[in-house]
């Protein structure tokens, strides 16, 4: 019984650490985007680059969402915490 809670847990951490690579992965691009398209001048460079890795980080999901996400596309919920 202990093998499928490690196998569930070790799935489950797996699909947290993907979700957060590509959360982090779509805030790059849209910082690229930001850069190399819309800005004009090398402060609005500056500014398109600082502002929405700050703005990501302030405005990131919780892990309870991440975490419902997670269960919604691959079927793959936390494990209980009674060990």
């Amino acid at each position: 019984m202990n093998d499928v809670t490690n196998d569930q847990n070790n799935k489950f951490q797996s699909y947290m650490k993907r979700a957060w690579v590509i959360y982090a992965l779509l805030t790059v691009v849209v910082i690229l985007i930001l850069v190399f398209l819309v800005a004009s001048d090398n402060e609005e460079r500056f500014f398109f680059t600082i502002m929405p890795a700050a703005a990501a980080y302030v405005l990131r999901p919780t892990d309870r969402y991440i975490e419902k996400l997670v269960f919604k596309y691959t079927g793959v919920s936390k494990p209980s915490e009674n060990e």
